[in-house]
């Protein structure tokens, strides 16, 4: 099956390629879904370009295309099991964990879809009574969406969502290891009724098919979640196109307990903090900072 999904249209990879995903949690086969080049990549960003410059999503109105994102949140509840038991198989989380994380995702698209018409703008008092001075948002233009392999929709519906909202077209990368849930998201999009190429979808590693995305000047910006090297490359490819950049590389926070919080309480939201999804949370408490007089009871415990 064709798992690209390009100018309103799945395509098979120009080069032919495939990939095996297999569930973290026992290594078994969970999917076979196409594999992207460079190529497929400048496809997906030349028809995103055609799009937005010639296309009618920017120019529909913004209460239309939030009724759009109620549209899709209401497929994407319809298929939430599908959608969980293909999320937990690509990450090997338990499927409870999924279905929370597809219940937040239908909600990101409930959010962004409520909003559509509401901002009115910003009035800016001049000083002057026979002058009105508004500040109002338009779309950026072509945006290219990276997101990682922890919580594949979840990042994916953060991203995809207010970009439609504001009237852009995209360029959707999720991680080649958990393509599985972005490739149903499109096809929930393109049942909700998206125009070609407003919305564009690429599979496959980041150095042959990510990296287009931050280095061709048809794009306008990049959003990217992951880790510090990457960002980095994503930054300095970006700059030469002088592209908006929004980058979310990870925290790695400490938890800090101090003698009088409720032990209870901070023993259990510790091991939450660092044991959720198997620790693999962008933010996971990986340290704990103690208070000495708790030390030891706290690390016992």
């Amino acid at each position: 099956m064709a798992d690209l999904y390009v100018d309103g249209e799945w395509r098979e990879p120009m080069a032919g390629g495939r990939r095996e995903i297999r569930c973290p949690a026992d290594g078994t086969l969970s999917a076979t879904v196409s594999e992207g080049t460079r190529p497929d990549t400048e496809a997906a960003i030349a028809a995103a370009r055609r799009a937005f410059d010639e296309g009618p999503w920017p120019r529909t109105p913004e209460r239309e295309r939030g009724a759009f994102l109620l549209r899709t949140a209401d497929l994407i509840e319809r298929d939430a099991k599908e959608f969980a038991r293909a999320e937990s198989l690509d990450t090997g989380k338990r499927l409870v964990e999924s279905e929370y994380d597809i219940a937040d995702v239908v909600s990101c698209f409930r959010y962004y879809g409520g909003i559509g018409g509401t901002d009115a703008g910003r009035v800016v008092d001049t000083g002057r009574d026979d002058a009105v001075s508004r500040v109002v948002h338009e779309p950026v233009g072509v945006c290219a969406l990276i997101t990682p392999w922890n919580y594949p929709l979840l990042q994916a519906s953060w991203k995809v969502a207010p970009a439609l909202l504001a009237g852009n077209t995209f360029v959707l990368k999720p991680s080649e290891l958990t393509p599985s849930t972005s490739i149903l998201l499109m096809r929930a999009l393109e049942e909700a009724g998206l125009p070609a190429g407003a919305g564009n979808l690429v599979l496959g590693p980041g150095p042959e098919v990510g990296a287009p995305l931050s280095e061709n000047p048809a794009v306008d910006m990049v959003s990217f979640t992951g880790g510090p090297e990457t960002g980095r490359r994503i930054m300095a490819a970006a700059a030469a196109t002088v592209k908006k950049v929004a980058l979310e590389l990870g925290g790695k926070n400490p938890n800090v307990i101090f003698a009088d919080a409720d032990f209870e309480t901070a023993v259990d939201f510790a091991l939450t903090a660092v044991f959720l999804h198997s620790g693999q949370v962008c933010s996971a408490g990986a340290r704990l900072i103690v208070e000495d007089s708790v030390h030891d009871r706290f690390v016992d415990e």
